[in-house]
């Protein structure tokens, strides 16, 4: 069943402008419990900054994260997005096109309001979904 991506987003997702260093994002992260940040500056959407950029981008490459700014390892623009009003069917086909788990979601001329993943779809479609069960698990800690 087709759905809006309004009903199944995460809403108000975590976001950092791309001055931050790649360090405070990491505490950002672990303090929301997420495994990503948008990065931005007011309304307008620069990237997107997921754990795994920190570890291939920053660490990997032998950069300082105490240093190295979100702005230079994040996803850079253009940056697919969805708007609340499209539907869960437009973004199993974006993930699909573009091989990434989780897009942003915007209005008003790109301003960011949320964040859709793929658990999300899988919980919107199938609660009792393998995929469902595992996103809505506890973290490792």
């Amino acid at each position: 069943m087709t759905r809006k991506i309004r009903d199944v987003m995460s809403p108000g997702a975590a976001a950092v402008e791309p001055m931050t260093t790649v360090a405070r994002a990491a505490r950002l992260m672990r303090e929301q419990d997420v495994g990503d940040v948008l990065v931005a500056y007011d309304c307008d959407l620069f990237g997107v900054l997921t754990d795994r950029d920190i570890v291939v981008r920053a660490l990997a490459a032998g950069r300082d994260p105490a240093d190295t700014t979100v702005g230079s390892v994040c996803t850079p623009p253009p940056v697919v997005t969805l708007t609340p009003d499209d539907t869960t069917d437009r973004a199993l086909e974006l993930m699909r096109k573009y091989a990434v788990r989780r897009l942003p979601v915007v209005e008003h001329g790109g301003c960011p309001v949320g964040i859709v993943s793929i658990g999300d779809l899988a919980g919107a479609e199938d609660p009792h979904e393998a995929l469902t069960d595992i996103s809505r698990a506890a973290p490792n800690r």
